[in-house]
């Protein structure tokens, strides 16, 4: 099966709110904020597509002044789940991180999701918070954390550059 990735454009705002309306109970990126990570965040909203058909995004947003990204959503399609393509999804967004500097990949999860919370951990992200009430509806998020290079490197970096700076988990980054 081949997959096309490409960065969303603001045509892709109406098939991007019914893939939210399908994947999300609550918190769902609204058609105005959609068009505000496509044409002016500090980030790249990525969908992943088969014959022309949306089957997911990988929104990810960078931090200025830190080598911090956030996987801020992804999303796959009911009719697309288990092809693998959140792995491919994340393996892309964590290229899309490096290739702006990022030296960590940082996401909240919901702890009732226990499939997502599987396939973060399985791909190397690890748990550093769990913040209470984070969601619209109350539930609370695990927040997860990945290095991007290897340690040496991120290490290596910031002697040099003094870039490495991360910032105190927040909740409102």
């Amino acid at each position: 099966m081949a997959f096309f990735f490409r960065v969303a454009t603001l045509d892709d705002v109406p098939a991007l709110v019914a893939l939210e309306q399908q994947c999300f109970r609550s918190d769902r990126l609204s058609p105005r904020s959609l068009r505000w990570m496509i044409s002016r965040a500090n980030g790249q909203l990525w969908l992943v597509q088969q014959h022309g058909q949306l089957l997911g995004y990988g929104l990810v947003l960078f931090r200025r002044g830190t080598r911090l990204a956030r996987l801020y959503s992804i999303a796959i399609a009911e009719h697309a789940r288990g092809m693998g393509l959140g792995h491919l999804l994340l393996e892309h967004i964590e290229a899309c991180a490096l290739a702006n500097n990022c030296a960590y990949l940082r996401l909240q999860v919901r702890t009732d999701n226990p499939g997502a919370l599987a396939l973060y951990e399985r791909n190397g992200y690890q748990r550093f918070a769990w913040v209470d009430d984070y969601y619209e509806d109350h539930t609370a998020a695990l927040c997860l954390e990945k290095p991007l290079a290897p340690a040496s490197a991120v290490a290596s970096s910031s002697r040099t550059s003094g870039n490495t700076r991360l910032p105190k988990y927040s909740t409102s980054s």
